[in-house]
């Protein structure tokens, strides 16, 4: 008799889960001790004090938000009793990171100080600095800040997310009661201030706005005593569903969805250390929290005002620059398109050029008489994008332009909002997404005439077509005219933009349409050969694992005896190593100066060969949001010699004891440590390893 599904389900959960939650808590302090490592460099251990705020805050903006907003929706007393404790567990977890984090940003001033980089508080200011401090907030500051009402008998002034403000107490002598008031930080001023006074060649000194506006604040109070001065942030929900089946259009919707978000509830207040009750109690009553949404912390509250400082030009203090490689067949003279006619085209970014390739690639379609059409899709935007210039061009120049823009890319629908007018505007046929799912695939289409027909090329990558984040994420990008391939993209392009209920693919892995399916069956398969004695190995990487379905799957290919290698950056919700469950998979973390962002999959599939196994490269993670409500495309890797190289970059990965990290079965992570024994790669770790491999594939 076969087991019954929802008791293995309910057992799996019971013994090889891990809290979401938690495991990201674990992830962020992962990053956190890039900042705690002495290999570090001091202005990148800066960086990775502000990384680990700006994951925390939108970890508490998107994922809290959500869970709050669920919670409450019911007015369930049970449900939000549940909420607030999990919400206490997970600052039980997370109080000592911050702790960590102060203590860090205490014992890298003086380091910084020895190399000519000062971040003095006020009080070390000596009369010179603080009379020039004294000035520039008289002409550059006083002006922006508006001090307002605490009063509880007074209406709440507007506090905008992640706002950082003073509460004031001030003490008229001309009445017995203390007055509290509130002056924002303004987030729109330089949030350290150069000082130039008697600083010597080759050094900076600084001091913080914060600290700025709170030792002039009695100029904003005159005739008034300053009591009591405490700083305070203000985090709110930026998890707005949208409801799409009205009668208004996406775009309408998604407008007034941008609007809702500077109004939704606070979901977390911060204090500087010793806050006076009233402000403290009194800001908790009007927000409607409790203890377990509010932190008092030493030290700063906003590390990410330090990415400021710690993109100082100062080159001892920096990882080593990295110039993005261009592919040597893509020289200058060459034809990109006759070079991917020659054979499939994979790129890896940032250690080759995102300009040089897949830029260009849009960029030539644009300019090219052959080409009779262009299609993209965009999830994220730049401020600054060339495609957009480049789809105009295009347009301008008669090609027929699709782009699907996903206007529900959270905190990116502004900016996406106003490209798509840009191209609308243009004559680019704008297409907002498809209804109810999120388009988050990253596909391309140039549609060329080549003697008496047509040819399609395609590029497919894991990553955004984003010109910043394409030199700080690593990614992978395959360019291809193979028509197995692009007869597929050309469909899928199809069903994004006109209508079908049931699209055919023969090649790409498409969801929500086929993918969990397809990645379950590659699982399974991977089973029955290592039941039938024939090679079997399963090698995922990718940024998140929480889908419960390929979770099954997993355990179910560990129990049989396959080995599994999972590299997974972010939270993974499966624990390695347990008993009866999870023997044969091992996970790893890889952390360091590139965020990695590319998903490759690997299934040997009876080969002996890694090279010839089934690789698979796309934009989905094995999540439940990504394979059940995304449009996601993930495509073979068809080339051997492209294999081998996929494979190379996993096996540096596997081997890497500089950048990685070890999962725990209680799901703590061990960071691993190379020895004198070791090699090269496991000492260098993946991003030194691939950034020489990157220039040594250019001199061959």
């Amino acid at each position: 008799m076969s087991k019954d599904p929802r008791s293995t389900r309910q057992a799996l959960l019971r013994e090889a889960w891990l809290d979401r939650d938690e495991s990201w808590l674990e992830f962020n302090r992962r990053v956190l001790n890039e900042a705690l490592d002495e290999r570090t460099p001091l202005l990148e251990r800066l960086k990775f004090l502000a990384i680990f705020t700006s994951n925390l805050d939108e970890f508490y903006m998107k994922r809290v938000g959500a869970m709050r907003t669920r919670a409450y929706a019911g007015r369930s007393v049970a449900a939000i009793e549940q909420f607030h404790a999990h919400m206490e567990r997970l600052r039980g977890v997370l109080f000592p990171m911050l702790e960590q984090q102060a203590a860090c940003f205490e014992r890298l001033r003086p380091e910084l100080a020895a190399h000519g980089v000062r971040l003095a508080t006020f009080a070390e200011l000596g009369d010179e600095h603080r009379a020039e401090a004294s000035d520039y907030f008289d002409q550059h500051v006083s002006p922006a800040l508006t001090p307002l009402s605490l009063d509880p008998s007074d209406p709440l002034p507007f506090m905008s997310n992640l706002s950082t403000s003073w509460g004031f107490v001030l003490r008229d002598p001309g009445s017995p009661d203390p007055v509290i008031m509130r002056v924002k930080v303004p987030n729109n001023l330089p949030q350290w201030i150069a000082l130039k006074t008697g600083v010597l060649a080759g050094e900076r000194c600084f001091v913080s706005l914060q600290e700025l506006v709170r030792h002039n604040a009695h100029k904003l109070f005159p005739g008034v005593a300053i009591e009591h001065a405490t700083l305070f942030r203000v985090s709110r929900n930026a998890d707005i569903a949208i409801e799409e089946d009205t009668d208004n259009s996406i775009k309408e919707l998604v407008e007034e969805q941008v609007r809702q978000r500077r109004f939704q509830p606070v979901v977390r207040l911060e204090f500087g250390g010793s806050p006076r009750p009233e402000i403290r109690d009194g800001l908790m009553d009007r927000f409607e929290l409790r203890d377990s949404d509010v932190y008092e912390l030493a030290g700063l509250l906003d590390y990410t005002s330090l990415f400021a400082i710690a993109s100082l030009a100062v080159p001892g203090l920096r990882d080593p620059p990295w110039s993005p490689l261009v592919p040597q067949v893509l020289d200058e003279d060459a034809d990109l398109f006759a070079v991917i006619r020659a054979g499939d085209l994979l790129v890896h970014h940032p250690y080759e050029s995102f300009d040089a390739t897949v830029e260009r690639f849009i960029r030539d379609a644009a300019d090219d008489p052959a080409v009779t059409a262009i299609k993209m899709t965009v999830y994220r935007l730049g401020d600054d994008t060339p495609f957009v210039h480049s789809l105009i061009k295009a347009a301008e120049n008669t090609k027929q332009v699709a782009c699907l823009v996903e206007l529900k890319a959270r905190f990116d629908e502004e900016r996406n909002l106003h490209w798509a007018e840009e191209l609308q505007e243009a004559g680019v046929h704008v297409i907002y997404g498809v209804q109810g799912l999120k388009t988050h695939t990253k596909l391309a289409l140039v549609v060329r005439r080549e003697g008496d027909g047509l040819r399609t090329y395609a590029h497919i990558g894991t990553g955004n077509y984003h010109v910043k984040t394409a030199r700080m994420y690593t990614d992978y990008g395959l360019f291809t005219c193979d028509p197995a391939i692009t007869r597929d993209v050309v469909n899928l392009f199809h069903h994004l933009t006109g209508y079908s209920t049931a699209p055919a693919f023969d090649r790409l892995l498409v969801a929500p349409l086929n993918m969990r399916d397809r990645f379950v069956a590659l699982i399974q398969r991977e089973i029955e050969h290592h039941r039938a004695g024939r090679p079997a190995r399963i090698v995922a990487k990718m940024n998140q694992l929480e889908d419960l379905p390929v979770c099954e799957a997993l355990c179910e290919a560990s129990q049989a005896g396959v080995p599994i290698d999972l590299v997974i950056r972010g939270f993974c919700c499966l624990r390695p190593g347990i008993p009866g469950w999870t023997e044969n998979l091992r996970v790893r973390s890889i952390i360091g100066r590139f965020l990695e962002h590319g998903r490759v999959f690997h299934f040997a599939n009876g080969e002996p060969d890694p090279a010839d196994g089934e690789f698979y490269i796309g934009s989905a993670d094995w999540m439940d949001r990504n394979l059940s409500r995304r449009v996601e495309a993930v495509m073979p890797v068809k080339v051997r010699h492209l294999r081998e190289r996929l494979w190379e970059d996993l096996a540096v990965q596997l081997e890497d004891k500089r950048n990685a990290w070890r999962m725990q079965p209680d799901g703590t992570y061990v960071q691993l440590q190379p020895g004198a024994g070791d090699s090269e790669v496991a000492r260098d770790g993946t991003h030194v390893t691939h950034m020489k491999r990157a220039r040594a594939r250019l001199r061959r």
